[in-house]
């Protein structure tokens, strides 16, 4: 028991930080977008490195040189990409949250989520090196693991539902603006951290 609890709280506090998933993952629950092939597409991506992490994945990485520069570079392209379309809406404006409004296609929004999620770096920092790493350290490390996976379920769907609770602010423009200015800001500004790492 100790094992799983341990888990889900260091899996609840590396998921915590505000990123462009999560971002993303907020952005279609306030649309009401496609919410729960989304969360599902984070919270089993993040279950899968997590094994692969407890598995010993992680020291295979570490072996392998290559993959972190090709994950960094592809990252922060995908970043900086993502955050100048996000820039560009918040320029622009005109967004708002309309019930009547047709929703974005399935394919491409589950497409971006695991873009999102499987070119960025730190994913696999935090879920195959860091969680890999201390599982190895505990007395069950399949009740570690899945203690994170049930961590990383708990936090996508808290975001993704609970986001409709914001809805009647985002009834106005000026708030998909200014979302949209930070989720450019955010985009950009992990993209510089990888980067200058």
């Amino acid at each position: 028991m100790t094992s799983l609890v341990a888990g889900f709280g260091l899996g609840l506090s590396l998921i915590l930080a505000i990123g462009a998933q999560n971002a993303f993952v907020l952005r279609q629950g306030l649309r009401g977008e496609h919410v729960l092939p989304i969360v599902l597409a984070c919270a089993l991506s993040d279950a899968v490195l997590i094994a692969a992490g407890v598995a010993g994945f992680g020291a295979m990485v570490t072996g392998a040189p290559w993959i972190v520069p090709l994950f960094r570079w592809g990252g922060a392209a995908f970043l900086i990409f993502y955050g100048t379309r996000a820039a560009w809406a918040a320029w622009r404006g005109g967004g708002h949250l309309d019930p009547g409004a047709a929703a974005g296609g399935l394919r491409r929004a589950v497409a971006t989520c695991l873009a999102l999620t499987w070119l960025n770096p730190h994913v696999y920092l935090d879920t195959l090196v860091l969680l890999g790493g201390v599982s190895t350290q505990t007395d069950a490390p399949a009740l570690f693991a899945l203690g994170a996976m049930t961590a990383s379920f708990v936090f996508f769907f808290t975001l993704g539902y609970g986001a409709a609770f914001l809805r009647p602010v985002f009834a106005r423009p000026a708030a998909w603006r200014a979302l949209d200015a930070g989720i450019a800001l955010v985009m950009w500004t992990i993209a510089a951290s990888l980067l200058s790492t």
